[in-house]
């Protein structure tokens, strides 16, 4: 009797999810899914968007038509706030994250108009190293010299990952860098550093360079100072980690390991908070097809894009352990991201 009960609830239990996937499925049919993010055109973020793009829809039943909207603005709080608060909330509007929002509502820094932690999360596309670089101009090639010299980089604004990071940086290794703020994104940092209005950029992922400047890789005109990641790119052997800066300081080496968790997750999608699970179901399922599809595959390389994804669960644990950070950490840290 027992057996034949447990047999009932689990038959009850598959019905229930083929139902809810059902219904998915049903809804896509003849809709549209937008996709934003916070870059202008021609950023990294806007080129892995565009390649997930032009492969999702084939793992989504219906076959919905995929958009791709840029939201610049505030360092990404303009496009998490609009996902958030006013965008369609029934699985039809999709955000690519930037990286720096994770730190930022753990800093409780204003703006954010919803928790990270209420958002669904889809799946990241890459964990490639966080590099900080400086132009051959600079005259900068390794950590130490911008330890001696002051060393200019770009942000698009106060809180953005790209202040947060230096501000951290000067705080626990004594580097000098000075933020200059009001650039839209990284491709227009990019362009500054070649004009020689910067000496560098603080963030950028290293596939990011492989993808957008492996000429400038290739020249010998870009110097990356160090890593920010749990683990060491295999072309860059020579250049140290955070973490690796800092050992036998033990607060210090906390303060780095956390920034560089927050920022393992840099190529994260996430649907708004009021998105229905069995959509989010649909879209994770999707997200994880893709990553594995061999025409996504194919597209990538020709990219030069580097693809080392993460599913929505693992996404979902990691941005609950860093905004979930307990209070006394998170004071220790807000006053080494002090800019």
């Amino acid at each position: 009797m027992r057996r034949d009960c447990w047999s009932i609830i689990g038959a009850v239990v598959i019905l229930s999810a083929l139902e809810c996937r059902a219904v998915a499925q049903d809804f896509y049919q003849g809709k549209r899914i937008s996709m934003s993010t916070h870059v202008a055109p021609g950023d990294g973020y806007d080129t892995y968007l565009r390649l997930l793009a032009r492969h999702f829809n084939r793992h989504i039943s219906g076959n919905p038509t995929i958009v791709v909207v840029n939201q610049p603005g505030a360092g990404g709080l303009m496009s998490i706030n609009y996902a958030a608060k006013r965008a369609p909330q029934d699985g039809t509007w999709l955000a690519l994250v930037s990286q720096g929002l994770y730190l930022h509502e753990t800093l409780e820094k204003p703006g954010l108009e919803a928790s990270l932690r209420d958002f669904k999360w889809i799946g990241n596309l890459n964990s490639s190293a966080n590099v900080t670089a400086t132009w051959r101009l600079s005259g900068v090639k390794t950590i130490q010299d911008a330890m001696k010299k002051e060393v200019t980089v770009g942000s698009t604004g106060a809180g953005a990952i790209t202040s947060i990071v230096p501000a951290v940086m000067n705080s626990i290794l004594g580097t000098k860098f000075k933020i200059i703020y009001g650039y839209q994104g990284g491709a227009a940092q990019n362009i500054a550093m070649e004009r020689g209005e910067l000496d560098g950029r603080s963030v950028n992922t290293w596939d990011g360079y492989k993808a957008l400047q492996p000429h400038a890789i290739a020249n010998g005109d870009l110097h990356i100072l160090v890593q920010i990641s749990m683990h060491k790119e295999p072309d860059l052997p020579h250049v140290p980690r955070l973490i690796d800066l800092v050992q036998g300081n033990s607060d210090e080496e906390a303060i780095a390991r956390f920034l560089t968790l927050g920022m393992s997750i840099s190529r994260s999608i996430a649907a708004p908070p009021g998105t229905p699970s069995d959509r989010v179901d649909a879209l994770r399922d999707a997200f994880d097809k893709t990553m594995t599809d061999s025409l996504f595959m194919a597209d990538a390389q020709n990219l030069g894009a580097e693809v080392s994804p993460a599913s929505g669960k693992h996404v979902q644990q990691v941005v609950e352990e860093i905004v979930g950070a307990p209070l006394a950490f998170r004071l220790k840290f807000a006053e080494a991201a002090r800019e």
